[in-house]
């Protein structure tokens, strides 16, 4: 998928669901991951030409481990004229040694997300976008299915009341397979997760059971997140 594509999309989104305003100050959090680049990519050369002006910032939490290499990443933004954060933490030693979490996502999860924003809010921002993309939506609210017995999904724009922060996904409107078309295109650096419970999670599970439902029902991802737009979940 060529950069004109991946913002026409970006754009869309934010423009439907009112993303952006003027003024704003907005984190990407960083994984080193395809999404996380892709999104960083679009924000960065769409806020040359978008007419609300905003400003723009990447951060890292670094989670501890010791073969995490960030260099390449730090090149990347400054190629694209954008601060890059990182954040030291100690959250592998505490879930994979202390703790030795027999499910570590959840707590991990967590508490990156506490590093994320506590960096975000000292930085001056306002807002933080998540690169989740249309995949993700339709995972997560199978996942809410099948493993919490509930209807739900989260909404392209929420608000953290007691951060004071507004999460927004830019990337809503992109399949993951799209995704994965720019980064090989445009030689994307991703920087693969040194975690070792990376790929065995309940997500992965989803993932390719909505993998095998396209399969054999073309077109299925496409009306589960029709079916979210269109069911009155909040946020939607």
């Amino acid at each position: 998928m060529k950069l004109q594509q991946v913002l026409s999309l970006v754009r869309k989104a934010i423009d439907d669901y009112h993303m952006i305003e003027t003024g704003d100050k907005i984190a990407v959090g960083i994984s080193g991951g395809k999404d996380s680049l892709t999104l960083l990519y679009a924000l960065s050369h769409l806020r040359r030409f978008y007419p609300l002006p905003f400003e723009l910032c990447a951060v890292t939490v670094d989670l501890g481990f010791q073969n995490l290499h960030l260099e390449k990443i730090q090149d990347l933004c400054k190629e694209l004229e954008v601060e890059y954060i990182i954040v030291p933490t100690q959250i592998a030693q505490i879930i994979f040694e202390d703790r030795r979490e027999s499910n570590p996502c959840s707590l991990c999860a967590k508490m990156r997300k506490g590093a994320l924003n506590t960096a975000i809010k000292e930085a001056g921002c306002n807002k933080i976008a998540y690169a989740h993309h249309k995949d993700d939506v339709v995972e997560t609210l199978l996942m809410s299915l099948i493993f919490e017995g509930r209807i739900h999904t989260f909404a392209p724009v929420t608000h953290l009341d007691r951060m004071d922060l507004t999460v927004i996904r830019p990337l809503m409107y992109m399949n993951e397979a799209d995704v994965i078309g720019f980064v090989n295109k445009y030689r994307v650096p991703v920087v693969k997760s040194p975690c070792p419970a990376d790929g065995y999670t309940k997500r992965q599970y989803v993932k390719e059971l909505l993998h095998q439902l396209n399969l054999e029902n073309p077109g299925v991802k496409n009306r589960i997140f029709t079916a979210i737009q269109n069911g009155n979940m909040k946020g939607w």
